[in-house]
């Protein structure tokens, strides 16, 4: 290997350890602060409850990740959620069928619903090469207005016994449906970085020309990440449901803006072309744990809203001089 060449390597491979490193520091000095000025932080009932509520983020920025890698944005993630819940809440109530085939029946319905909604994004903008997120923000109205529409605007209830069950079960004291999040993340770190198809997501958000001139199909590439981030939706509104026991056609407002801030506070550029799937599960742990803690303080919401807001500008900032450092 040319010197040259291997001294540029090591020089990536140091910037992107930093990078990883300086998110974790942020997120250790997070909850250095919450222990020190709120009693009950770091009890084991708070920690179970932080891993609960940053669940459905870390899955819907699991699939957002894969999005803005390819240089995209997803702005219906939320309404996808909502309405992938409603259609599987409609399947979970079908009279006549038992709790085992009604729970495997609502999961393949809510799943496919939700790919269904990414595959139309990802089409639509791929083939008319559109800004994704205009695209997107008419996905999140049709979305919303179907859910209300197939729900007839009431929320749907009753759910099989051992559906509510698995939303509330715990392992050695982590929620399983943390395990499932976290599971989601090990199989998108392994696509990311171990296969060919990974790679070539990052290959288009660096030079989209230069992936299509070497004979990849980049329109279904492009189409393939926002299934996958229509897929995490639609995950994302069954652990919704396991979790509340219901499934609400107003669910998910304001989802995607946490999902975004979690890619983004995690490094993965607006871009596109660079990022971790690492960097957005400490990205989600950061967003989840500024929420708790501000609870913690004291804070009304909106003041945890504008808190949230600022902490998402500085993260963009800080993308840019990190975008800047990356390409020395």
């Amino acid at each position: 290997m040319d010197p040259a060449e291997d001294r540029d390597r090591r020089g990536i491979s140091v910037r992107s350890i930093i990078n990883s490193a300086g998110i974790g520091l942020a997120l250790i000095a997070l909850i250095i602060f919450f222990s020190v000025f709120t009693e009950h932080f770091l009890s084991p009932n708070n920690l179970t409850n932080i891993l609960t509520q940053i669940t459905i983020n870390m899955i819907l920025a699991v699939g957002m990740t894969f999005v803005i890698l390819i240089g995209g944005i997803d702005l219906s993630v939320g309404s996808v959620m909502a309405f992938a819940a409603v259609v599987a809440g409609k399947a979970i109530t079908l009279p006549g069928l038992g709790p085992v085939e009604l729970i495997i029946l609502a999961t393949g319905a809510g799943l496919l619903a939700g790919v269904a909604c990414g595959l139309i994004n990802g089409l639509v903008s791929a083939y008319w090469a559109l800004p994704s997120f205009i695209i997107t923000l008419g996905m999140l109205n049709i979305a919303r207005g179907a859910a209300l529409h197939v729900s007839d605007a009431k929320t749907i209830y009753s759910f099989p016994f051992a559906f509510e069950e698995f939303g509330s079960m715990l392992l050695f004291g982590i929620p399983v449906v943390f395990l499932v999040a976290l599971v989601l993340v090990f199989i998108a770190w392994f696509i990311l970085n171990r296969t060919v198809f990974g790679r070539l997501l990052y290959g288009i958000g660096n030079n989209e020309e230069a992936v299509r001139l070497a004979g990849h199909p980049v329109f279904w590439y492009k189409v393939a990440a926002f299934a996958i981030c229509g897929l995490t939706a639609g995950i994302a509104a069954i652990v919704y449901m396991a979790r509340l026991n219901i499934s609400s056609p107003i669910a998910g407002i304001g989802f995607e803006l946490n999902a975004i801030a979690a890619v983004i506070i995690g490094g993965t550029s607006l871009n596109g072309g660079r990022g971790s799937i690492i960097g957005t599960l400490l990205g989600a742990f950061i967003i989840g744990v500024l929420a708790n803690g501000l609870i913690l303080i004291g804070l009304n919401d909106f003041m945890r809203q504008m808190i949230t807001g600022v902490v998402i500008i500085i993260a963009v900032i800080l993308d840019h001089y990190r975008a800047k450092y990356m390409s020395r």
